[in-house]
């Protein structure tokens, strides 16, 4: 089924409708639907004005006990407006076809209703859409190419005949983005650029919070129709008042509610009656269910409750101090405090904001909404967000990547408690806790990740009008050399490279500067300089090719100030003035100047990830073939820790190097498979309860003949006891470095890949590096070198062999959502090759879910 009952969704013009699939009860819903059809619309859809047998139609397509006839129904109200549907041609073929109202045509119903019949058939095993469509429909040709999915339409005399693989490839996600985002935008319009406002609480105590908002509104400059509800007042802070929103004299797209939180669900009924569209609820303590019925019932989208409030362009609808300056950067929050927080440091450096939504409780509007807003929204130069938790972080992922190619996204870290620590028996799940998956997230979407909003004012100072580095090596040009030293030792502790300027650069440095000066980087100018000769000096470095970035570092004595000197050049430069009273300021010019060389050398590594992000290729599905039905076949039904050979057999599925090997019951069969093997053997114990067999006990090595095999499996029916199942016996593997790779899985935030130093090494060093399926090769870059003894490990062995391997287990992890943890330690290197010695894979159902799919959020499931 699709959702509780049904998903809410958009339609294009921001309009809301529930898509379910239907039942018997809507029988004669469907049926009313196709005899309202006119005679055009019923030809187009029948291929005959009068098609014959409609009730029986009507009645396999609604009936459970009919298999593989399925339909999807958007409903308006209680009003059925149109229908997607499929009828099974073979096990994974269906055939599709879509009615909707004559009236309801051209809002987007058919379109968003076949990709909700997409998630659903994809879900059940369906891979392939066809259809016969006449030529003459045009409008039906139409929807399904724009929908993004990869098919043929071959022409038939007067019939289309198409075909349609439902696989969720790129083409169509962004397809699907690319609605949604003309969707929000106009729902999102009545929030953020409402033409009529009213504030519902407000109170002419100056002390509450319904006065704060009003007087925000009205000193905000808000230019549309104003309204104030309040009982017992004519008139406050210059705004007429009305006894309730019912007696308002027109319907606010906004409505601000301040008012006590048992009065919160009565008062947004009142509001939806009157035909309100959005509201905003700053009260907290108000009981969800209640609230989000209203909410649902009369379709309006909501901010909070328990929220700062929302600014939009001319709109200060919150209770924050000050006026709110408008700018370029969009700030989503979860948190109030952190509102107010990023206000005050934005204003600061006279940085405004575009729009500031603080989401409080999110049961409606999230970060992924607002995201869709600002991605094509010229006034938005860059977006900064706050999330305590991640309602769909796939999505997120896809949104924010999206944005993160046309402007900055930066994100202050929050605890992703939600995410919840498991309880790990494998050594990748010890390695998956909530802080790993989320920076994957953040450094795989393109998101820069900050520790607070000092931090975060820090770096919109640079990005501000900061060109970004084409690299990662800087020069440090000071007045004073000790200061130019620790600025060159940040850079190194930040990742960046100390720049080696050519000698024509060093010789022109030693010309223009006094003998005692360093004309090596970091440049001593020393203090004596002025800012003219600083300019030239710093021009010098800018010029240099083996240069990416400048950091100046200056500081004011009896005989001068080279500040004025630092200059903005086509390369990133970032100042550094000792004298600065705060954190970080802006300069006219935009040059960013910061108090501490530290934070600058901080700030610019930000800016050249930013930078090495950009330059990304758009990542790829990975091209391999595998045995996808064996791998299923060996997930499908079981539940927890696969034995051995199951182990070898769905890893094999995938191509992947596993070391084979013979599970065996008794001492005899390990003798035989010994012998087979005709080379010395290893034993590993098959037992409940028994994960990690070497620190277990469970491992025997190098056993060469028959007596030693005989002695090695009572040994271990010894130790072991009624706990022992199995012996599964493996030749010994070549010696070389050993690695681990793995997948755990998150039910939401979907696998994460993890590689490091594996066998004994694993839980000595933990060094690992992770990455969140699927990889694009950039990712495998990150997880080939992002663990610390990468370097060492791949001076001496072939990385291509391993990059291979993780490709095919993150592929596994995409395509088999059963796996619920993989294992492959010790992953042994020789040479140029890897084979998994050990492995191991726990599978759990699992229910399959579409975090693309368009629908509006539902905090009852945690969407």
């Amino acid at each position: 089924m699709i959702g509780h009952g049904g998903d809410r969704a958009l339609l294009a013009d921001g309009s809301v409708v529930t898509l379910r699939e239907l039942g018997p009860s809507d029988a004669d819903a469907l049926l009313a639907l196709h005899r309202d059809l006119p005679a055009d619309d019923r030809y187009l859809r029948f291929f005959s004005v009068a098609p014959r047998q409609l009730e029986d139609f009507v009645g396999r397509l609604t009936s459970p006990g009919e298999f593989g006839h399925v339909a999807v129904g958007a409903l308006d109200g209680d009003e059925l407006i149109g229908v997607a549907s499929y009828v099974l041609e073979s096990a994974d073929t269906a055939e599709v076809a879509l009615v909707v109202s004559h009236r309801r045509q051209s809002r987007g119903v058919g379109t968003l209703m076949l990709e909700h019949l997409v998630s659903l058939a994809r879900r059940r095993g369906v891979r392939r859409f066809c259809a016969d469509v006449l030529t003459a429909n045009s409008r039906m040709l139409r929807v399904f190419t724009d929908l993004g999915l990869v098919g043929t339409s071959t022409p038939d005399s007067d019939v289309v005949h198409v075909d349609l693989g439902l696989d969720p490839v790129g083409t169509y996600l962004d397809a699907v983005a690319d609605r949604e985002l003309a969707a929000q935008r106009a729902s999102l319009s009545h929030l953020l650029r409402p033409g009529s406002v009213v504030v519902v609480g407000a109170s002419r105590k100056r002390s509450s919070v319904g006065n704060a908002v009003l007087d925000n509104l009205v000193a905000g400059g808000f230019s549309g129709a104003l309204y104030a509800v309040n009982p017992h007042a004519e008139r406050i802070l210059g705004v007429d008042c009305y006894p309730s929103v019912a007696d308002l004299p027109e319907a606010p797209d906004l409505a601000v509610l301040a008012v006590p939180a048992p009065a919160v669900p009565a008062v947004a009924e009142d509001c939806g009656r009157r035909g309100v569209k959005a509201l905003v609820v700053i009260t907290s303590g108000v009981a969800p269910e209640a609230l989000l019925e209203v909410v649902r019932r009369h379709d309006m989208r909501l901010v909070g409750p328990n929220c700062v409030g929302v600014v939009g362009h001319r709109l200060d609808a919150t209770f924050t101090r000050g006026r709110v300056e408008e700018g370029g950067v969009g700030v989503v929050t979860q948190s109030g405090g952190v509102a107010i927080a990023a206000l005050d440091q934005l204003a600061r450096l006279g940085l405004g904001v575009s729009e500031l939504v603080s989401t409080g409780d999110k049961y409606d509007v999230s970060g992924n909404d607002l995201l869709l807003w600002w991605e094509r929204d010229e006034r938005t130069r860059a977006v900064v967000l706050y999330l305590e938790s991640f309602g769909n972080p796939r999505k997120f992922s896809r949104l924010a990547r999206r944005v993160a190619r046309r402007k900055p996204v930066l994100a202050v870290r929050a605890a992703s408690s939600e995410a919840g620590q498991r309880a790990a028996a494998s050594h990748t799940a010890s390695t998956a806790t909530p802080a790993v998956t989320r920076d994957a997230l953040f450094r795989q979407a393109g998101v820069t990740a900050v520790d607070g909003v000092t931090e975060l004012v820090e770096v919109l100072a640079a990005l501000h009008a900061t060109p970004l580095p084409e690299g990662k090596s800087v020069a440090v040009l000071s007045n004073a050399g000790g200061l130019g030293v620790l600025a060159a030792d940040a850079c190194a502790r930040n990742g960046l490279a100390v720049a080696e300027p050519a000698e024509a650069t060093t010789a022109a440095l030693r010309a223009l500067l006094p003998d005692t000066a360093s004309a090596h980087n970091p440049v001593d100018t020393t203090a004596v300089v002025d800012d003219g000769t600083f300019a030239r000096c710093l021009d010098l470095l800018v010029a240099d090719p083996g240069v990416d970035a400048v950091i100046t570092v200056t500081v004011p004595t009896a005989l001068g100030d080279p500040a004025g000197g630092v200059h903005r050049t086509a390369k990133p430069v970032l100042a550094v003035s000792c004298d600065q009273p705060g954190s970080v300021s802006l300069r006219e010019d935009g040059i960013a100047v910061y108090a501490d060389p530290a934070r600058a050398a901080a700030v610019l590594a930000a800016l050249a990830e930013r930078a090495e992000w950009l330059r990304r290729p758009e990542p790829e599905p990975a091209r391999l073939e595998v045995d996808l039905a064996t791998a299923r076949d060996v997930v499908t039904g079981r539940d927890g820790w696969l034995d051995p050979d199951q182990v070898v057999r769905l890893l094999a599925a995938f191509g992947l190097p596993v070391l084979g090997g013979v599970l065996v019951r008794d001492a005899e069969e390990a003798v035989a498979a010994q012998r087979s093997y005709g080379s010395p053997v290893a034993l590993k114990a098959v037992a409940h309860d028994l994960l990690h067999k070497s620190k277990g006990g469970g491992v025997l090595l190098d056993l060469a003949d028959a007596h030693a095999v005989t002695e090695g499996f009572t040994s271990l029916r010894e130790r072991f006891g009624d706990r022992l199942t199995g012996v599964f016996v493996q030749p010994m593997a070549e010696r070389g470095r050993e690695l681990l790779v793995g997948v755990v899985a998150d039910p939401r935030f979907g696998p994460l890949v993890v590689t490091g130093l594996g066998g004994v090494d694993t839980d000595l060093l933990d060094d690992r590096a992770a990455a969140l399926a699927p990889l694009s090769e950039a990712d495998l870059d990150d997880l080939l070198h992002g663990f610390r003894a990468a370097p060492a490990v791949f001076r001496e062995y072939d990385e291509d062999a391993v990059r291979d391997v993780l490709r095919r287990v993150a592929r596994l992890a995409e395509l088999l959502p059963e796996v619920a943890e993989l294992d492959l330690n010790p992953l042994v290197l020789t040479g140029d090759r890897v084979v998994a010695v050990d492995a191991r894979v726990r599978v759990a159902p699992a229910e399959p879910t579409d975090p693309f799919l368009r629908r509006l959020r539902d905090p009852r499931r945690g969407s």
